[in-house]
């Protein structure tokens, strides 16, 4: 290990470096704080510890602490001097030293115990940030691992509603890749768009709740049958995990909004969109008729990409719209069933969602 050994006291400083050079230590000195710091710097990590007197020409004691403690505030500096006593002891230890041993040295062996004792500590802390770096990686690495599987179980539990309803094809990955451009469209952060990506294609996870006779009808349904259609919605909540009133479920969705959810953040935001997903902008929708803002703006977002999807695709009830009437009927509802601004949002990105369209094409 090497120790620096910063003295202008010639004979000190050749004395005290042939002592640690018995003890098994490589030293490295200088006559000044100027000097030191030179020294430190061409043998920084492999420096084990310094010894430094406070009064000395060109740069002192306390300018070296100083410094020492920007550039390497983890070396064990001690310090050793003969002036002040006290009071240079305690601005020296505010400035950083581990240790203050007093001159005259009369017994070499205090040094080598306040030497080991430092070098020691520096092992303990280097040790323990280590450690604490090692459990961090760790807990990264652990909950990373644990988002995979997550997402992994979201994507097989979408692929549920696929299965009761296999008209509906590739519609409910159309659903959140269109969904996260328009998300991106209106600012929300990476994270958000990743998140509505892997939730949208849960919204009509409820239909798993409906029976066959009126989810595959081939004609309309007649008032009692759409009644039990529009059940798929507090299905799917419950699914995913119930709210049991509107005030829960409105509350839910402003939790999401400000990113201050107290539960599972993935869960929470597709039991939004499985509830919500047909609330109309004029408060015309259901489950629960709310309206404007009050409906959380990813549910905004998977009500347009959800219609014009299933506009655009094939139903066991009719054929598929052609796409200028799939776009006439979404630039018709804006400001009555959608969101105006979420509508702007889909018409600057149309080349993007037809590109999604050809690619996840049935």
């Amino acid at each position: 290990m090497n120790i620096l050994v910063i003295d202008d006291e010639d004979g000190l400083r050749r004395s005290l470096c042939a002592y640690l050079e018995d003890l098994g230590y490589e030293t490295l000195d200088a006559a000044n704080g100027r000097e030191g710091l030179d020294a430190m710097r061409k043998v920084l990590p492999e420096l084990a510890a310094v010894i430094v007197d406070l009064n000395m020409p060109v740069l002192d004691g306390y300018g070296f602490l100083r410094q020492a403690q920007i550039e390497a505030p983890e070396l064990p500096v001690i310090v050793l001097s003969g002036v002040g006593v006290v009071d240079d002891a305690l601005q020296a230890v505010r400035l950083g030293a581990w240790d203050f041993l007093t001159k005259p040295l009369h017994n070499f062996s205090i040094l080598d115990h306040t030497l080991g004792k430092v070098i020691e500590k520096a092992r303990l802390i280097r040790e323990n940030r280590e450690y604490q770096t090692n459990l961090e990686q760790l807990v990264r690495q652990r909950t990373a691992e644990l988002e995979r599987t997550r997402r992994q179980i979201m994507h097989r539990l979408s692929r549920a509603a696929e299965y009761k309803d296999n008209e509906t094809g590739h519609h409910v990955i159309r659903v959140g890749e269109i969904a996260a451009v328009l998300a991106e469209a209106l600012g929300l952060d990476e994270s958000s768009c990743a998140n509505l990506r892997d939730c949208a294609p849960l919204h009509d996870i409820g239909k798993i709740g409906i029976p066959d006779e009126v989810l595959l009808k081939p004609g309309k349904l007649d008032p009692a049958e759409w009644k039990i259609m529009q059940q798929h919605c507090m299905f799917g909540c419950e699914i995913l995990g119930p709210l049991t009133s509107k005030e829960e479920a409105h509350s839910s969705c402003e939790q999401w909004d400000r990113k201050d959810l107290d539960g599972n953040e993935l869960l929470d935001l597709a039991r939004t969109l499985a509830l919500l997903h047909h609330e109309r902008w004029d408060g015309s929708g259901y489950p629960f008729g709310l309206s404007g803002e009050d409906i959380p703006l990813a549910a905004r977002i998977v009500a347009v990409v959800d219609t014009y999807d299933a506009l655009a695709s094939e139903r066991p009830y009719r054929e598929a719209f052609p796409e200028e009437k799939c776009l006439a009927i979404i630039r018709e509802s804006s400001g009555s069933h959608f969101d105006p601004e979420v509508v702007e949002a889909f018409f600057a990105n149309i080349d993007r969602i037809r590109n999604i369209r050809v690619r996840w094409q049935d």
